[in-house]
C-alpha cells in the first residue's frame, strides 16, 4: 500500500468517523423530539458524508486495481471494470 492510499484511508475512515458521530446527534434529535428541519439537515449531511466515503473508497480501488499490478494480487482480490463500475452505480 502506497502513502497515497494509506492517506485515503486515513481520510475516509475520520469521514466515516464524523458521519458516525453526525448520525448519533440525529438519533437523539429524533428520539427527543427534535426540530425537523434541523433533523432532517443533519441527516442530509450524514448522508453526504457517507456518499463522499463511498465514492473515495471506490476511486481508490478504481486506482489500485487499473494502475498497479505487482503480482501480489490474486484473482479473487482483483476487481474487474465491470466490478468497478457496479459498485460506482451503488453509490449513485
Amino acid at each position: 500500500m502506497s502513502e497515497t492510499d494509506a492517506e485515503t484511508i486515513r481520510k475516509t475512515a475520520n469521514r466515516l468517523k464524523r458521519a458516525r458521530g453526525q448520525l448519533t446527534a440525529v438519533i437523539e434529535a429524533v428520539e427527543a423530539g427534535g426540530d425537523c428541519r434541523a433533523v432532517v439537515t443533519q441527516l442530509a449531511a450524514v448522508s453526504k458524508a457517507l456518499d463522499r466515503a463511498g465514492f473515495a473508497i471506490v476511486s481508490t480501488a478504481m486506482r489500485t486495481c487499473l494502475t498497479e499490478d505487482d503480482g501480489t494480487a490474486t484473482e479473487d482480490d482483483r476487481l474487474s471494470l465491470e466490478d468497478l463500475e457496479k459498485l460506482f452505480l451503488t453509490l449513485a
